[in-house]
């Protein structure tokens, strides 16, 4: 149970083997972060079968906003409810049209479907709320999990409030609840932060309003900036617990376990990971009494990878001292080092 989830209000833009059955399918498995549902398997007419128990036709679903969840990547996460809530409305709004009808017409759904991004423009907000007003149902979907979560939805689910529609959230697959659950780290806290900014400067100044949070950190990030954000987020945060996740509930799933400093490191040796990646960083650790000598370990250790100055933050942040402190002895150590 969450105590607290603390979430930023920007959250607008762009956040092992499974094998999943696709309800009454054949066995197959997902695992394309680009497009989710690429790999489903070519069946033959006998081999299909409708997603769902035989039943009547089901009733037109009230006027109003379906903000439905869809898998991130094993078709087996999808709901009933989310089957259902996409059979019958009348507009499927999507992310991208192409991986929608893949899902679609894996599930044996037809549906009038169209784009709703960023870049589509308030139009297709508008027809979507004028056919709710009209007494149609409308069901909001992105590309993988549950829309706006660092994905596209916020100004049309802000606009149908705004107008008095009822908004009907369909739970489904979150990529940032999944790994959350599977990290390790401390659930009854934490702040999810999407994207953080793609240069350094913003980025780390962006960490700097939340360095003292006590909570757990969750991040999305590509792979190509993975290595320069775990890099920030050390020099910024110092060296805490961290775990990233990456293609999770897909074929090539993973979770990394260890520490911030470590990682930095590590990843800024290896090729940028592919796929979808959750970064998850623990919250400031409890201090205990300080040996000199291992702050001098800790940043010899710090000053091998880093600037004096990010060094020296580091280090103070992981053992609760003063960075004006920490900074003088690090210039002595260099110094030294000469």
């Amino acid at each position: 149970m969450l105590a607290a989830a603390i979430a930023p209000s920007k959250g607008q833009g762009r956040c092992c083997l499974f094998t999943a059955l696709a309800l009454g399918a054949a066995p197959f498995r997902v695992d394309d972060v680009l497009e989710p549902m690429t790999r489903m398997p070519n069946r033959s007419p006998s081999d299909r079968s409708d997603p769902k128990p035989s039943r009547g036709p089901s009733p037109p679903l009230e006027p109003g906003l379906y903000v439905v969840s869809t898998p991130i990547g094993n078709l087996g996460d999808i709901t009933r409810r989310a089957i259902d809530t996409l059979e019958r409305a009348d507009l499927v709004l999507a992310e991208d049209t192409r991986v929608a009808r893949k899902l679609l017409s894996a599930l044996g759904i037809s549906a009038r479907v169209e784009a709703y991004h960023d870049h589509s423009g308030p139009q297709a907000g508008e027809r979507a709320l004028s056919l709710i007003a009209e007494g149609g149902a409308v069901a909001l979907t992105s590309d993988a999990g549950t829309p706006l979560l660092s994905d596209p939805g916020f100004p049309l689910v802000q606009s149908a409030t705004a107008r008095g529609f009822r908004v009907v959230p369909v739970p489904g697959a979150s990529a940032l609840l999944a790994a959350l659950a599977a990290s390790g780290l401390p659930t009854d806290r934490f702040l999810f932060m999407g994207f953080l900014p793609a240069k350094s400067n913003a980025r780390r100044a962006e960490l700097g309003e939340i360095a003292t949070l006590r909570a757990t950190l969750a991040f999305y990030e590509t792979g190509p900036r993975l290595a320069a954000s775990l890099a920030d987020m050390a020099a910024v945060l110092g060296d805490r617990a961290v775990v990233v996740g990456r293609e999770i509930t897909k074929l090539y799933e993973e979770f990394r376990r260890g520490r911030l400093i470590d990682f930095a490191t590590a990843y800024d040796a290896l090729d940028p990971p592919k796929g979808e990646i959750v970064v998850m960083v623990g919250p400031p650790e409890v201090v205990r009494a300080v040996d000199p000598a291992e702050v001098d370990a800790a940043l010899v250790e710090a000053l091998a990878t880093m600037r004096v100055k990010d060094a020296s933050r580091a280090v103070a942040l992981r053992f609760g001292l003063s960075s004006t402190d920490v900074y003088g002895r690090a210039l002595v150590l260099q110094k030294d080092r000469r």
